[in-house]
């Protein structure tokens, strides 16, 4: 990457901000001021024009900040250059050279010339090792027949007691030696068990119980994320989060357990167990809010682009959604972490036929006393993050 290639990248945003404003008007001219459904109309015309996506996470890190650092992937480079009419991000680059730049056109090797490469390697000839090992000079020594006399008159014969006493002494020496080391081995072998029992005692006596979680109406799994509290004595609570339709599982040695279950469609539950002779799994039933699903519903219901059902749809929501309603869009990246929007915004948002709302789903709903819905906190999943 070259400081040419950050260039370029600039002016192939300009050319992307200068193609969408054509046809569309958003809330600024600026693309780096763009957000929430400007994101999402910019990504449903590069759909329909460019055959492909960008991620709203990747729009916030190489659109918001300008100029930027470093080039994103080819294939959104190509994808953005097909936005604006080229052919691929090498055409753009290509047809916007600066004073003196020169294009190569391409950056590897071309097989023809690997294939010369690989030719010249083979026919190179690799030279023998024709160093000579210096030869080693073998010479025997004589022996001296005069170091040792034939004659036994002047050789003296002696038997060595002192070899045979200490023979005995070391034949004994093994066994002491025996003994010492297997006393310390099973002394070690005794600590090493001993220390392994009081690390490890806790999780010698956990029992672990499993909850599992269903519609008290309609009998089916949950359908949010839940979010469970386990709340214990003189400790800070304990947060746990469940996907749709899985169990949750507890090890614990104490004798009671308390939680609290919280879901965005499912009225607060307070659950208090004595697990001294409770079963180890356990199936708990949570009422449904038919209010705040149905506010889910229309909001993620797909009127197919039919202007009564639309209108319909929006009447739905203004019933259901107080004036007054404070309503978040959480964000996947940390410059843009949450916008707020107030009702008819929200409604407009969720009326417009896109092909994001496919991935809306509300994180959070709370209600006043008199039944409207005063608060929502949803989220628009990127593609990538939906096919997990």
């Amino acid at each position: 990457m070259t400081d040419l290639d950050l260039l370029h990248f600039e002016q192939l945003k300009k050319d992307v901000q200068a193609q969408y404003l054509k046809e569309y008007t958003p809330s600024h001219d600026d693309i780096s001021k763009w957000k929430g459904i400007d994101i999402i109309y910019f990504q449903e015309d590069l759909r329909k024009k460019a055959k492909g996506n960008i991620s709203e996470k990747s729009f916030y890190t190489y659109f918001k900040n300008s100029p930027v650092t470093k080039l994103p992937r080819i294939d959104m480079l190509n994808l953005l250059s097909i936005y604006t009419g080229y052919d691929s991000w090498y055409e753009f680059k290509k047809q916007h050279l600066f004073a003196g730049e020169l294009l190569q056109e391409t950056e590897d090797l071309s097989e023809e010339d690997i294939q010369e490469l690989e030719k010249r390697i083979e026919n190179s000839q690799i030279l023998p090792n024709n160093e000579i090992q210096p030869k080693k000079a073998v010479q025997n020594e004589q022996e001296n027949i005069d170091l040792q006399k034939s004659n036994t008159e002047n050789q003296s014969v002696n038997q060595n007691q002192e070899i045979k006493k200490q023979s005995d002494f070391e034949s004994v020496k093994p066994k002491k030696n025996f003994l010492k080391k297997n006393a310390w081995a099973f002394i070690t072998s005794i600590l090493v068990i001993a220390t392994g029992l009081l690390g490890f005692k806790d999780e010698i006596f956990l029992k672990e119980y499993k909850y599992c979680f269903t519609d008290a109406d309609r009998g089916t799994s949950v359908i949010n994320t839940l979010e469970i509290k386990v709340i214990k004595e003189n400790e800070s609570p304990i947060l746990y989060r469940i996907k749709p339709g899985e169990c949750f599982k507890y090890s614990t040695k104490d004798k009671i357990l308390k939680m609290e279950i919280r879901a965005p469609f499912y009225e607060y539950l307070t659950v208090n167990r004595s697990l001294e002779n409770a079963p180890e799994e356990e199936m708990i039933e949570l009422k449904p809010d038919d209010y705040k699903m149905a506010v889910n519903y229309f909001s993620v219901k797909d009127a197919n682009g039919n202007p009564e059902l639309l209108k319909q749809k929006r009447k739905q929501l203004e019933n259901l959604i107080s004036n007054n309603a404070i309503i978040y869009q959480v964000y996947d990246n940390t410059t843009y972490g949450i916008e707020t929007l107030d009702k008819q915004k929200y409604i407009t948002l969720v009326t417009t036929p896109t092909t994001s709302l496919k991935n809306l789903s509300v994180i959070e709903m709370k209600k006043d006393n008199k039944g409207k819905i005063v608060s929502i906190k949803f989220k628009i999943a990127s593609t990538d993050e939906k096919n997990k």
